[in-house]
């Protein structure tokens, strides 16, 4: 759906807000994706575990004056709602985050192997794992005492803030 907003926090305010008024039901995937070329914003896709769900949905957001289509703009989604999302938060291993959400796989940014199961992940409440080759990967950043941080911070600086 081409929701017309420019940033991904306004995207993932307005999933959350769809998440809440459509009572969408766990199994619900959430995504903004990047829009390039001449007018640039941020489209959102839901994907939701029936057809019915998905045709109900569709017809409530169609009569809120949304213009909603099939398909998505691309493969590469970054998820906002995703199975387990809410129960990953605080400081958690690994190992609890993959058993506890649909993300598959964990990345430390710059390195070629994959984080020990153990190791601590402060989630910063704001988790935004990315679709790469049909897997839900959360990519991450060594930070203070050996843990690991969300790429994605919650709260980014934007460019040139200090000039």
């Amino acid at each position: 759906m081409d929701a017309d907003v420019r940033d991904l926090r306004a995207a993932d305010h307005l999933l959350h807000t769809f998440a809440t008024e459509l009572a969408l039901p766990d199994g619900t995937f959430g995504c903004t994706h990047l829009v390039r070329g001449d007018r640039p914003h941020v489209a959102v896709s839901l994907t939701l575990p029936s057809e019915p769900l998905l045709r109900t949905a569709q017809e409530r957001l169609t009569a809120r004056g949304h213009t909603v289509s099939r398909g998505t703009p691309d493969t590469t989604g970054r998820a906002v709602l995703y199975p387990g999302a809410a129960s990953i938060t605080g400081t958690l291993t690994i190992a609890d985050v993959l058993t506890r959400s649909a993300i598959d796989r964990v990345t430390v940014l710059g390195s070629p192997t994959r984080p020990a199961l153990n190791t601590p992940l402060v989630t910063w409440e704001h988790i935004r794992p990315l679709w790469q080759d049909d897997e839900l990967v959360l990519t991450t950043m060594p930070a203070v005492g050996g843990t690991l941080v969300p790429f994605e911070v919650p709260d980014p600086t934007p460019c040139c803030a200090d000039h």
